[in-house]
């Protein structure tokens, strides 16, 4: 049984995002000295300055970072990916080779090609490194790839080798560098790379703490909000309560609000159009683009873009956001899916 099979891929995606999200929330305060933790590592139930809670899951809660990430993945994964023959001066396609049906077509019995490149990447995009398990034949040949959920995998040296330790049920289990295959992003060591999610916490915190209060003013508030002022004392309940009952809730807003006895009605809440509620929310499209290198368009955000640039745009999107990230994964799978007697044949 395969390290994938043991973690159960169903299991970890319905339970964990919810248990490194929501259950181990840390409420820090300044004084606290956790809260000066300058690990880029330790996101497990981080919190923002905003109070909200960004992890690699609830970061997807957050619409621009979703599609940032669905984006990415989604276009690595569509790319079509051949594994080639040298030959002197011409080329062609290694259709007997077991690592061309394994990339091409099908990862595993259960996860197509596509869907298992989408994965890795979109690993690498929130945890900054994307893993996976290499289960070989005889010859040394890949038959298969099993994705490795990231927040299970501790990356150690032992006697100058590198190891990769990886939690299965709180017991590590270490795999040695060929059975893995790890493609980092960027990183200051060359071998993790920085979790996006992490560096840009502040950023993504600001997003989903505007969505939160944009939710509350709509679901919570009373609309037409303000101070009912009565010139006497007011004669029963029943009027107070038909106020209640007939203009608080979302269902309720912009009804005609009937007064009576003389009563005046004072609105004190501050519209989100004073608060430049629209315009901050509208900023952080381009930030989050920034943090995954995306032209804005790219996120939906079209109040920069025209016929005349839009074009460009497009070519920027090749060039300068997925092509590198295409060079990284071709060179990682070069050099550790294909073994030394592979590439000098000139697979």
């Amino acid at each position: 049984m395969n390290l994938f099979e043991k973690i159960s891929l169903l299991g970890w995606y319905a339970g964990n995002s919810l248990k490194n999200g929501f259950k181990k929330v840390f409420n820090l305060s300044l004084s606290d000295p956790k809260a000066y933790d300058r690990s880029l590592w330790n996101l497990y139930g981080s919190q923002s300055l905003t109070g909200e809670v960004v992890t690699e899951s609830t970061a997807l809660t957050f619409s621009a970072v979703y599609n940032a990430i669905s984006l990415i993945s989604g276009t690595v994964g569509a790319l079509p990916l051949h594994l080639y023959q040298q030959e002197k001066k011409s080329k062609h396609l290694a259709l007997d080779e077991p690592l061309y049906r394994v990339m091409h077509y099908r990862w595993n019995p259960y996860m197509t090609a596509m869907t298992g490149r989408e994965t890795m990447m979109a690993h690498i995009l929130t945890y900054g490194n994307g893993y996976a398990e290499i289960v070989r034949d005889l010859m040394g040949r890949v038959q298969q790839l099993w994705p490795i959920p990231p927040d299970r995998v501790k990356i150690k040296m032992k006697e100058g080798k590198l190891i990769y330790e990886i939690r299965v049920d709180g017991e590590p289990i270490d795999l040695s560098r060929e059975k893995v295959l790890h493609v980092p992003g960027l990183g200051f060591d060359g071998y993790q790379g920085y979790s996006v999610i992490a560096m840009a916490r502040k950023s993504i915190g600001l997003g989903m703490a505007m969505e939160t209060f944009g939710s509350r003013y709509f679901g919570e508030g009373t609309h037409p909000s303000g101070v009912v002022t009565h010139p006497g004392q007011l004669s029963n309940d029943n009027l107070r309560n038909a106020l209640q009952e007939g203009y608080a809730g979302l269902g309720k807003t912009h009804r005609l609000l009937l007064l009576e006895e003389s009563m005046k009605f004072e609105p004190i809440t501050i519209k989100p159009e004073d608060s430049q509620f629209l315009q901050s929310r509208q900023f952080t499209i381009p930030e989050i683009a920034r943090w995954f290198n995306l032209p804005p368009h790219k996120l939906k955000d079209l109040s920069k873009s025209s016929f005349n640039n839009i074009e460009q745009e497009q070519i920027s999107f090749v060039t300068d956001s997925i092509m590198p990230w295409l060079i990284r994964l071709e060179q990682g799978y070069y050099q550790q899916l294909l073994i030394e007697r592979q590439q000098e044949s000139g697979l």
